[in-house]
């Protein structure tokens, strides 16, 4: 059976901006660039959202963005999910529910990595923390 995983945003930035942990100056974005690899030898398939790409164009200059883009589009490997009505209306309940301890957009990314039986890629700790009360596995590159 192939694997299948939703990755948040921030993994995609890893990668991208070549990001280094600051204090053990672990290079980040070579998990990042491991675990993509590894999941396109896989043949294992992707999921991302709308929201995904929201966030991407929000932190990315419109040039970036036009590039980066491309990888979702022209990759046999990722597969665009889209959120219910009934799902953004649960995320919103849950996000009311967590006191906003964890973003709106974090939540979707959490309820499209249930909805699809991925495995959530993600460094966000209170994400990682919150997917497991709902059910979700969540984890980081370098831990797949």
């Amino acid at each position: 059976m192939k694997k299948s995983y939703y990755i948040d945003t921030c993994i995609y930035l890893n990668l991208w901006q070549k990001e280094i942990d600051d204090l053990t100056k672990t290079p980040l974005w070579k998990f990042t660039k491991e675990f993509l690899e590894k999941v396109e030898t896989e043949n294992s398939v992707i999921y991302y959202s709308g929201f995904i790409l929201k966030e991407l164009k929000f932190i990315l200059t419109d040039e970036e963005f036009g590039k980066k883009r491309v990888l979702f589009e022209s990759s046999p490997n990722f597969r665009r999910i889209f959120l219910s009505e009934e799902e953004f209306n649960l995320a919103r309940k849950i996000e009311k529910e967590s006191n906003h301890e964890v973003s709106f957009y974090d939540i979707i990314h959490m309820l499209l990595a249930k909805k699809t039986g991925s495995i959530l890629v993600t460094r966000d700790k209170k994400l990682l923390e919150f997917s497991e009360k709902y059910s979700v596995i969540a984890k980081k590159p370098e831990q797949l």
